[in-house]
């Protein structure tokens, strides 16, 4: 059996140095071993990383039955009834019934809601000054969701806006440390995120109960209300439990990771004009080409979740030359993919150009996940982060700036901009396309 090489440093190092600086790490290991090596991962244990774009494919096209989800996921997090806990059938199963409610037709309704929560945030950003847009983007996501896809509103959309940031926050840290056998009492970390979960279920009962009874449940087109009304193949329904759990999935996927994109947008434009003009010109036009290009630049230049990963449940699995032996994890570092020179030219540099009628190869680019796991919500964020963006280009005027990139911070999942995606702007006296 061939397996993949691995570094002579002691386990509990490699642990230590992946969660210190995984990207670090990663990339020494790729320098030093090429584009298939094994490193011995805290909650993961033996990982096998995978950088060729081939390989991966081989990997994300593989039989479900021998390759499944990473073990453990984000479900310990989100819930037995999240679909990172479903593998095989019953993940395809629920997947095609979360489809609908985020097809490209439906995610159309949701753009008037995308603006509406721009315009309410924006009015008290202050002109003349340096801010962080991180945490402002952080509320325009949450409240898009609430709306969009929890229909909540009222009593309920206060209390999850309440519990949702720092149930976020823990749980995006939490995430990456091993599950203790109990919570330790109500103070300790896992201990808070028990309640925060109670908390959460209770409005999420009362929202249902309060949806159900509306009588105009049929025509309602909020996500919460299509999930309600759908069905499997057989006739069965989502428990309330397993639509909860969706539903948390749904916000934690799209919350944190779409707020920091659009954090990084702010960064990276206002530190190059000719992008930045570019978007300018475009904003008072129904195109928005260039405004796509410059979104998948930032996804690709400044990665937010950083690693996809699976786990063999074959006795042995061939990747390539390599045996991989049962039970191991492999991952995929999204991030290396994005940085390869050999599908991006020159890829140091920030340049949506390349974006321009060229559409990034899916082996190469995968900002949202690869293979039958690539993330539902996709169009969703996608379609958000561009109306946010041409929102505030058509109301603010954004200064350019020659400070130094902001550096990655590693929140626990995503990677945010350090200093919070700064900017100053000023509002338009004439609305662009207005």
């Amino acid at each position: 059996m061939k397996t993949p090489p691995a570094p002579r440093i002691p386990k509990f190092l490699q642990g230590v140095g992946f969660a210190v600086n995984r990207q670090w790490l990663t990339w020494y290991a790729a320098r030093r071993f090429g584009s298939v090596f094994t490193l011995h991962m805290p909650v993961f244990g033996p990982t096998v990383f995978v950088t060729d774009p081939q390989l991966v494919k081989q990997l994300f096209t593989a039989n479900t039955a021998d390759v499944g989800n990473i073990q453990p996921n984000l479900s310990r997090i989100l819930g037995p009834g999240s679909v990172f806990a479903l593998d095989g059938v019953e993940h395809k199963r629920r997947r095609r019934l979360l489809t609908p409610p985020f097809h490209g037709k439906s995610i159309k309704n949701y753009e008037r809601i995308f603006e509406e929560e721009t315009l309410r945030e924006s009015a008290s950003w202050p002109e003349g000054r340096e801010f962080e847009t991180l945490d402002p983007m952080m509320r325009v996501t949450l409240n898009t969701i609430l709306r969009a896809v929890f229909g909540a509103d009222g009593e309920q959309l206060d209390e999850l806006r309440r519990i949702i940031p720092p149930w976020v926050t823990l749980g995006s840290r939490l995430a990456v440390l091993p599950s203790p056998s109990r919570t330790y009492g109500r103070f300790s970390p896992w201990g808070k995120l028990a309640r925060y979960r109670r908390t959460y279920d209770e409005t999420i009962d009362r929202l249902i109960a309060k949806v159900k009874a509306d009588p105009d449940f049929e025509s309602r087109d909020d996500v919460l209300t299509l999930l309600l009304r759908s069905t499997y193949e057989d006739g069965s329904t989502m428990s309330n439990r397993d639509i909860g759990d969706e539903l948390l999935t749904l916000l934690a996927a799209g919350h944190e990771t779409t707020a920091a994109t659009l954090a990084w947008a702010f960064e990276r434009v206002t530190r190059h004009p000719e992008v930045l003009a570019k978007l300018v010109a475009e904003a008072g036009t129904d195109d928005n080409e260039y405004r796509q290009a410059v979104i998948l630049e930032v996804q690709r230049s400044r990665t937010v979740i950083d690693f996809a990963g699976r786990h063999v449940y074959a006795d042995e699995f061939q990747l390539g030359e390599w045996t991989v032996p049962r039970g191991y994890s492999m991952v995929v570092p999204i991030n290396q993919l994005h940085s390869g020179a050999d599908a991006f030219e020159h890829p140091e540099r920030f340049d949506p150009q390349r974006f321009i009628d060229n559409k990034p190869s899916a082996l190469s680019f995968m900002p949202y996940g690869g293979g039958t796991r690539r993330c539902v919500g996709a169009v969703f964020a996608n379609v958000e982060m561009d109306v946010v963006l041409r929102t505030v280009l058509r109301h603010f005027v954004l200064d350019t700036t020659t400070a130094p990139d902001e550096k990655l911070f590693n929140r626990g999942v995503a990677y945010q901009p350090k200093a919070g995606g700064r900017v100053v702007l000023r509002r338009r006296t004439t609305v662009l396309g207005g």
